[in-house]
C-alpha cells in the first residue's frame, strides 16, 4: 500500500467496457517516484492525501465478480497522519 497525493484526473473517451464509468486519477507517491493512473471509487479529490494498492490487490478492491483491468486503485483518503 502506497501514500499518494491526488495530482489530477483522466478523461478516458475510450476505454475498456468494464472500466466505463470508473473515474480515473492521477496519483504521485508521497515517498517519490514517478506518477501514475489509479482508479478512484470511493471520491477522491484533487491535492487529498490518498492510500493506493496495486497489482492484484487493487483488482480485488472492487465489489465485481469479474476481474477488472487495472493494476492500482484508490482504497482510502487520508484525514490525518504522520510520516
Amino acid at each position: 500500500m502506497l501514500i499518494c497525493r491526488v495530482a489530477g484526473s483522466v478523461i478516458a473517451t475510450r476505454k475498456h467496457e468494464k472500466l466505463r464509468g470508473c473515474k480515473l486519477m492521477i496519483v504521485e507517491p508521497m515517498s517519490g517516484g514517478d506518477a501514475f493512473v489509479a482508479v478512484d471509487n470511493i471520491g477522491a479529490g484533487v491535492d487529498e492525501r490518498v492510500l493506493v494498492v496495486r497489482g492484484s490487490g487493487a483488482r480485488l478492491a472492487y465489489d465485481s465478480s469479474e476481474a477488472m483491468p487495472i493494476d492500482a486503485a484508490i482504497v482510502g483518503i487520508i484525514d490525518e497522519g504522520t510520516y
